[in-house]
Parts: C-alpha cells; structure tokens; sequence
C-alpha cells in the first residue's frame, strides 16, 4: 500500500515541471511581442524597453542591451516658412553636358541682349539643368492662360534656340503669383499656371523641328514662388514660364526616344 502511494505521489512530482515552463514561454511571447512592436513604432522606446528587461533579468548589461535593427527616420527637410520641401537627387552631370549646356545658355543670352530682354527673360545654369524664364507680361494677358498673338513670334524664336542634336528632354511650368483668382476659365491660379505651361509649349512645339517626345508641361500655381509676394516688384517676378533644358545623363539617354 505505502508503495502505490509514493508511486502516486512520484507521477505527480514529475508533471510539475510543466507549470514554470508554461510559465516561462508565456512570458517569453509576452517577450518578443512587446519588442516587435516597440520596433516598428519608436526606437527610443525600444531602447528603453529592452535597458529595463536587461536589467530586470540579468541586473545590467545582457542580451537585450544592443543596437536596434531599426534606422532612424530622418525628417523631411523644410524651407524657411517651415514648409516641408521635397528633395530630389541631382543628377550627375558630366563636365561635356555642363559645357555643351553653357553654350546654349551663350545663345540664347545673345538673344536676349539682341533684343534688349534683360528684364523679361533671364538663364542660369544649375545641377537641374539649364533654366530660362519668363515673365508671364510678355507672353500673356492678366487672368488669361492664351499668347498674345504680338508675342507668339518671341515665342516661335525661342522656340528655334531650343533645337538641339541630339535633343534634350525639355519641362515647361507655369507659375502665377498669389492674388486669388477666380474667373470664367480658371477657379484657381494652379489652373491658370497649368494652361499656360500647356499653351506655350503648343507654339514652341509648332516648330517641326522639335520632337513633342521631349516635351513635358505643369503647373505649380503660387507655391514655388521666387520672390516675395508682399510687393508688386515679387509679384510680377512669381508670374512666369520657365522652360528647363535637362542635362543628357545616362539615365535620360536610356529612356530617350530612339533616334
């Protein structure tokens, strides 16, 4: 009789073990979901998380005392009203590209100084490209997204200066200043903006010697303003066409259109 009841007492002995463990690999789970969450949501936390089990099971420095996986977000840059702005990578221009592109920037500047344009058109050269703008009061009425029919002949010789080979993808945008505007035509100046950049590169793509394939338009309205808005001098220079001849990289010849 003694022997059945420590060989009963000796079978329940043995299944004791499976508490603690049952224990153990709960708190585990419990373990690693907290650490996984912690991860995708904030690595400050994580680091504080896994300092406090660290400390709670070794009583200092252990396995959880390590680098998190997870990078650091770095904020989007911002201008200087705070704006977030977006950063896109310039592309590598070879020093044949910056001299091939500052001869054109010598032509069209001749053009400028032939006609007596200084004030209404200007080029500069960046990592972008070539830029040249255009102040909206020679190519267009106020309020209005059409070339005045006296200008479409600046327009037609500007149009010569950007025939090019082999040629360059070309962007058109159009930009207002931001006195609201709300007419027949247009509910906002991002519309206006938008048209104008379409109907400009119409008539410089009347020139059969550009390849419309090149050619892109958009509108930016009043938000990439160049100037202050507070007066009529930055008005007057936020209310322009800028026509932007891109540098030939490897990644713009492999997307080109086959010649």
């Amino acid at each position: 009789m003694a022997k059945k009841k420590k060989h009963s007492h000796d079978e329940h002995m043995s299944e004791s073990w499976l508490i603690p463990y049952a224990d153990l690999l709960t708190l585990l789970l419990a373990l690693f979901i907290v650490l996984f969450s912690s991860s995708q949501i904030d690595q400050k936390k994580f680091q504080q998380i896994a300092h406090a089990f660290s400390t709670a099971f070794a009583g200092g420095t252990g396995v959880l005392d390590f680098q998190s996986p997870v990078e650091p977000i770095t904020p989007p840059a911002q201008d200087e009203e705070g704006r977030q702005s977006e950063r896109e990578p310039s592309p590598v221009v070879s020093e044949q590209e910056r001299k091939e592109l500052g001869q054109v920037k010598e032509k069209i500047d001749a053009y400028i100084r032939q006609n007596k344009l200084d004030g209404k058109l200007q080029t500069s050269l960046t990592d972008e490209g070539l830029a040249i703008t255009i102040l909206d009061d020679i190519l267009f009425d106020s309020g209005s997204a059409e070339v005045r029919m006296k200008d479409r002949h600046s327009a037609e010789e500007i149009a010569a200066l950007l025939v090019m080979n082999p040629p360059r993808n070309v962007i058109i945008s159009g930009h207002t200043d931001n006195v609201p505007i709300h007419n027949e035509q247009f509910a906002s100046n991002w519309e206006l903006s938008v048209m104008r950049a379409v109907n400009f590169m119409k008539v410089l793509l009347e020139n059969k010697q550009l390849d419309p394939r090149y050619f892109s338009a958009k509108g930016y309205g009043e938000y990439k303003p160049i100037a202050s808005n507070a007066t009529a001098a930055g008005r007057m220079k936020n209310r322009r066409v800028e026509i932007l001849i891109l540098p030939r990289t490897e990644i713009s010849r492999s997307q080109s259109p086959a010649q």
